[in-house]
């Protein structure tokens, strides 16, 4: 066998040096990159590239319009030692609905897949074990490039899938309750991009964040923003929240980002909770007194309780005392998790399995 083979076939075997069960959501270099360009109205095959660095003209429309897209989702180490993915088709269409919407180029859906296999595969050192608490995250892009300067859509794009190995999103490691404060500020408009996952949607939410977090929040939470009465979303993630006559409610709005784990929490809910799931608009105030206990959710977050709300200039507790977890996030959060992580019967096929 060649050396260099035997060399790749070993670094497969061994692990990263890493303090897994350390890790915060935070970026890590690992060692290899996949990156397709698309030109001349068709995409190359793609590579693994070693660079983490992106060459870019200073005249490209994602760094001036903001024409870029990107998605979230992990890879995890199952009970088994398989190495899966969740539900990562909804990630691809997601992807799809944004780049339609930003007039940029769709990608199929079986080049990303494979993007993400050969991306994953390549790091599989890098690729934490199971029972440490952390995953390795996976962070597809695309981007407008090349010179430009009128407000026009770029004429090359680049897709790119990068990873890194993190730990819990909120400091706090495994299930733990955090607070919200609403903001006073918009997120997006009804019919604008909210539904989408653009860049620009993030950076307008940092200040609100930072305002939150003065607050003693860890999030903010936003209304709509035609009348301020009706639940959006928190800053990174979609809202659930499990009301009076066993009901599990997620909010309605046309600025609410489609979360793929919110979908999977509702079916959940539905399926194996005997809970009645809806999707409706939700006014705060008014329906607050009924909301038995309220989560936050999405790839990063996974799903974190919601002890308190700031509003009105003062906190509310949903649950309790504000800082204990409550008995329908607990189970919601250990089937949810224990699917992804092969510890359950997969028994809705939501897993996808990288090929080591």
């Amino acid at each position: 066998m060649d050396r260099d083979v035997e060399l790749d076939l070993y670094a497969k075997v061994i692990k990263k040096d890493l303090k897994w069960t350390d890790l915060g959501f935070e970026y890590h270099k690992t060692d290899y990159r996949f990156s397709a360009v698309y030109e001349n109205g068709q995409w190359n095959d793609g590579e693994l590239i070693s660079d983490e660095i992106i060459g870019i003209h200073e005249g490209a429309p994602s760094l001036h319009y903001a024409q870029q897209c990107f998605e979230g989702l992990k890879a995890q180490t199952a009970l088994d030692g398989r190495v899966v993915l969740f539900r990562p088709d909804l990630n691809s269409e997601r992807m799809n609905n944004a780049a339609g919407r930003l007039l940029m180029p769709e990608i199929p859906r079986e080049m990303f897949i494979q993007a993400i296999e050969e991306t994953v595969r390549a790091n599989y050192a890098w690729v934490p074990p199971h029972g440490s608490g952390a995953s390795l995250y996976i962070r597809p892009m695309l981007i407008g490039e090349g010179k430009n300067l009128g407000l026009n859509p770029a004429q090359r794009f680049e897709f790119r899938v990068f990873v890194s190995p993190v730990g819990p999103y909120y400091k706090q490691s495994g299930l733990a309750v955090i607070s919200l404060a609403v903001s006073k500020r918009d997120r997006a408009a009804p019919n604008g991009t909210g539904s989408y996952k653009v860049g620009a949607n993030y950076a307008g939410g940092l200040l609100a964040t930072r305002e939150a977090q003065e607050l003693g929040a860890n999030e903010a939470l936003y209304l709509d923003s035609s009348q301020g009465k009706f639940i959006d979303e928190a800053g990174s993630a979609n809202i659930v929240i499990a009301s009076k006559g066993k009901k599990f409610i997620t909010p309605l709005s046309s600025a609410i980002l489609p979360s793929i784990t919110r979908r999977s929490l509702m079916e959940i809910a539905a399926r194996q909770l005997d809970m009645e799931a809806e999707e409706r608009p939700v006014e705060l105030r008014k329906e607050f007194p009924s909301f038995i206990e309220m989560g936050a959710c999405g790839t990063a977050a996974v799903l974190s309780p919601v002890g308190r709300v700031w509003f009105d200039d003062n906190w509310h507790s949903v649950y309790e005392d504000g800082q204990t977890v409550g008995p329908i996030m607990q189970e919601m959060y250990d089937i949810l998790v224990g699917i992804q992580k092969g510890e359950l019967t997969d028994q809705y096929g939501w897993l996808y399995e990288v090929n080591i």
